[in-house]
């Protein structure tokens, strides 16, 4: 009877995911299957290092060791492209990994580092605006860039590190935008409530001109913010967000 080599594949990836629960597959000597675990788990390892490289220095190397490899083990990755792996890390982190002692940040801190690869290598490439989409921008057509990020994590992922590893979150939210520019560089911007709402609104509005967003939010907002102020406020925000090329023009998507 012929070896069905699907079997044997299987019995081969079980024990390469994880030596310590699985058969040794027969008639492979340890020492080969050990150079080829070592290889397939070296691979994930070192790009999980290099795609979140905050993590990896907040963790000490056995912490590091036992993510990587529960990670590498456990979670069934849905692609074979190594460019999706780190997201294939967040799907795990988010659903399957449950260990009491993690870092309460750990998962929107794997958020943050991968938004930058995640825009670094995205296939989109939108229509940016001129300056006189800028200079116009109240009476233009806008969309949200496909390249823009508007986020919001309950702890300052933008400030953990080995010297701040906050164990409960922040009183008030951290507001970011993470966003490619036309020249192809990946920007991380601190921004507030108010902006973060604007971008919403900018969003789900889409195609409507600068003036009608900021008419929906001053609406919203009547009761709280002065609206000749907060008409001042809209124009320069959207003027900036315009030439960061955060906004662009709607017929451009």
């Amino acid at each position: 009877m012929g070896v069905d080599f699907r079997i044997k594949q299987a019995e081969f990836a079980a024990y390469i995911r994880d030596p310590e629960n699985q058969r040794l597959p027969v008639d492979v000597k340890p020492q080969r299957m050990a150079m080829y675990r070592e290889l397939f788990f070296n691979n994930i390892n070192g790009f999980l290092s290099s795609n979140f490289p905050v993590l990896r220095k907040i963790l000490n190397d056995d912490e590091w060791q036992a993510l990587a490899q529960d990670f590498f083990s456990r979670h069934r990755c849905q692609t074979p492209h190594f460019s999706e792996i780190a997201e294939e890390f967040l799907g795990y982190l988010q659903n399957e990994r449950q260990f009491a002692d993690d870092l309460p940040f750990l998962l929107e801190l794997a958020h943050y580092e991968w938004v930058e690869m995640a825009l670094s290598i995205a296939q989109i490439e939108p229509a940016y605006g001129d300056a006189m989409f800028a200079d116009d921008i109240l009476k233009q057509s806008i969309s949200l860039s496909p390249l823009a990020w508007p986020l919001v994590y309950q702890f300052p992922v933008e400030r953990i590190g080995p010297d701040f590893l906050p164990q409960t979150a922040a009183e008030h939210a951290s507001y970011l935008i993470v966003y490619r520019d036309r020249e192809y560089d990946v920007h991380f911007m601190k921004t507030t409530p108010l902006t973060y709402r604007l971008l919403q609104l900018i969003e789900q509005q889409d195609g409507s001109s600068g003036q009608d967003c900021l008419n929906v939010l001053a609406a919203e907002l009547q009761q709280q913010i002065d609206p000749q102020m907060l008409q001042e406020f809209g124009l320069q925000t959207l003027q900036e967000l315009a030439g960061k090329d955060i906004l662009i023009p709607a017929v451009a998507v």
